[in-house]
């Protein structure tokens, strides 16, 4: 049975192109970035080069480019490390109720130290409404986090439309568009952000790998202590090899990436399309807002996510209940919840599609589904059956 892999939201395969570089610089003599020798000196310079292609991606310079060990841990230092800096008087933060848990752990904990956090819930159909941020924010604001896609329904969030009233405000604004970035265009300077988080491994680069762009003049306290790599922002001796395969993994997203993007919507709309036609008591969560491509969060009538993911699973099919942050555990979407979607968050699965998604693996999934989803249903209706009896 050939396995098909559609959960490209939670990583998405390893590039050739990120590969290749990788292991270019695996079997060189290793040597330490931050030494002034030769072989120091070769390491800097695979640094600098992956840095200058992620800017490029985003639309920045590379001294706006921080480079991380994660998604997670560029949310970390952006939301810590505003928050810390932000001085006396600014002890408010606002964000949505549908983030990443990177982010809403984090809100939890400045909670703790005496921040006040607002969240501002979505609508049902996965949009933050601009106007309620702008409701919750006051002159005690230090900064507005809003993904920019969510991770779980696909929907992109009105970051722009905030951007420019929030810097009339001196608020700063950061988004999370791990989900985004490699996958639809993004400029940050268009976008009018000051902070944002990527994630290497959302678009083919390796895990472990991620950036966070903090526009020129923003000063952050570093959330780790140790060396002074990344201008005292990040540091730890640098993991060339990840960082080089970051490099090589934007560089082959930006070529093509409307085309691409294009592709894979298509193929989306495809399996929607089939999934609601032939399997009746489906509903795909957010399909009326605007989202990136690749991601189908759908809802089925007679069935748990957990099961549906256990079930596709042993068919060969590799799908995931929501988010892919809490170490292997499956449990009831917050995001849905968050949206009042709160049925739904206990029968939804996210189908999410990537460069190596075709036309075939699309209709060969709806077969497996179609199976699985009668085989739950059947199983259902035996159980009512003998308690009725």
């Amino acid at each position: 049975m050939n396995r098909i892999y559609l959960d490209h939201g939670a990583t998405s395969p390893l590039r050739v192109e990120a590969r290749e570089a990788m292991l270019r610089h695996l079997v060189e003599p290793q040597a330490n970035p931050s030494s002034i020798h030769a072989p120091g000196h070769r390491a800097r310079m695979t640094i600098e080069t992956a840095r200058e292609r992620i800017a490029r991606l985003l639309g920045a310079t590379a001294d706006e480019i921080v480079l991380t060990g994660g998604g997670s841990e560029a949310n970390n230092l952006a939301l810590f490390g505003r928050a810390l800096s932000a001085g006396p008087g600014y002890r408010q933060v606002v964000t949505s109720g549908f983030e990443h848990p990177s982010v809403l752990a984090v809100m939890e904990d400045l909670a703790a130290r005496g921040f006040e956090v607002v969240r501002v819930a979505p609508g049902r159909d996965g949009i933050v409404r601009s106007a309620d941020l702008l409701e919750a924010v006051t002159p005690a604001t230090c900064l507005v986090s809003l993904m920019l896609a969510n991770n779980e329904v696909g929907t992109l969030q009105p970051v722009g439309e905030l951007a420019g009233i929030l810097r009339e405000r001196r608020i700063l604004l950061h988004s999370d568009a791990a989900q985004a970035v490699g996958k639809v265009p993004v400029d940050v300077r268009t976008l009018g952000v000051d902070l944002m988080t990527v994630a290497a491994h959302k678009f083919g680069g390796p895990q472990g790998a991620g950036a966070l762009y903090v526009r020129q003049g923003i000063r952050l306290h570093p959330h780790l202590r140790g060396g002074g790599q990344e201008l005292n922002r990040r540091p730890g001796t640098e993991n060339v090899a990840a960082i080089a395969g970051f490099g090589a993994a934007a560089e082959a997203a930006a070529r093509g990436m409307s085309e691409e993007a294009a592709r894979v919507a298509a193929l989306r709309d495809r399996l929607e399309e089939r999934m609601r036609r032939e399997i009746p008591g489906l509903r795909v969560n957010g399909a009326d807002a605007p989202r990136v491509p690749g991601v189908s969060s759908v809802a089925i009538d007679g069935a748990t996510g957990e099961g549906l993911v256990i079930a596709l699973d042993l068919e060969g099919v590799a799908v995931s209940a929501g988010a892919a942050c809490s170490a292997g555990t499956i449990r009831r979407s917050a995001t849905l919840a968050a949206m009042g979607l709160h049925d739904e968050a206990g029968r939804s699965i996210r189908v999410s599609l990537g460069p190596q998604t075709g036309p075939e693996e699309i209709d060969e999934f709806i077969r497996r589904l179609k199976d699985v989803v009668t085989l739950m249903r059947g199983a259902s209706s035996s159980r009512r059956l003998q308690a009725v009896s």
